[in-house]
């Protein structure tokens, strides 16, 4: 109740008016990570890491441990005619081991079925070798053995042998006439020994096929033996005639692998 003589006050009335945004607020500014929280996420990194390897460690393999004394292997011979000789040349490899396994030398010994040994050391270092025989006669097969043994002293020897054998044909007469000279191709041909008949047998079931693959180099796996040579010797009989033309005799024609070799042999003629 207002007395008489009293002013009444105005009776005010405040509304609150929101104000529409016309820019998004600000982004809040996360708490700072405390040194507590670095150290939760450590400790999980590192155990899951320690779990991880090992786990790693216990799925892996053990691995058998390497061989005390290093042994020669992978024995095999490369003969060619060097002037009137039979050169032999050998070579290996040597197995794995540890550092101290490594052998003090390596011996060599070539053994001709005729002839003398010839015995040669090399350091552990080198994986060849080369020894000189005395050539086969024309018609005549040289055979042996190469024979490769990494030395420990006081250990025994292990020898690893590989046999080979190189052919040289002959020159059988021609009733033709007019031919000059008669040659024989290829002069001489390393083969190797037809491990178990695999070559044989393969020809028994191959009929015709030719067995070569690269004339006078490769055959198929089958007629390759371990010195990586044909199983087999193949010669064909070409003629020079008085005037020098090249020609192939009657046993080396329609022969696919005499065929390639008497164009090689051309090609020696202007090389």
């Amino acid at each position: 109740m207002v007395e008489p003589g009293d002013v009444a006050e105005p009776e005010v009335i405040v509304r609150s008016v929101r104000r529409r945004r016309t820019h998004p607020p600000p982004p809040e500014t996360p708490p700072p990570v405390g040194a507590r929280t670095w150290l939760i996420y450590t400790a999980l990194a590192v155990g899951t890491a320690a779990l991880m390897f090992d786990g790693y460690l216990s799925d892996r393999p053990d691995r058998p441990p390497l061989p005390t004394l290093s042994q020669a292997t992978e024995v095999r011979s490369e003969i060619s005619m060097a002037a009137d000789s039979l050169q032999v040349v050998v070579g290996w490899d040597l197995s794995m081991s540890d550092s101290a396994g490594v052998p003090d030398s390596v011996r060599v010994r070539v053994i001709p079925l005729q002839g003398d040994t010839v015995v040669m050391s090399q350091p552990s270092r080198q994986l060849a070798d080369t020894a000189y025989l005395a050539a086969p006669d024309t018609g005549e097969t040289a055979q042996g053995v190469s024979c490769v043994a990494a030395q420990h002293e006081p250990e025994p020897l292990e020898e690893v042998c590989t046999p080979w054998q190189y052919v040289r044909p002959s020159v059988t007469a021609m009733s033709a006439t007019g031919v000059g000279q008669i040659v024989i191709q290829p002069s001489g041909l390393q083969v190797d020994p037809d491990i178990d008949g695999r070559c044989a047998e393969w020809q028994r079931t191959h009929g015709p096929d030719s067995l070569w693959i690269t004339v006078n180099r490769a055959a198929v796996p089958e007629c390759t033996g371990p010195n990586l040579k044909p199983t087999v010797a193949q010669f064909c009989a070409f003629a020079v005639m008085p005037g020098g033309r090249r020609v192939k005799t009657s046993n080396s024609i329609n022969n696919p692998y005499c065929e390639e070799l008497f164009v090689e042999w051309i090609r020696e003629r202007y090389s």
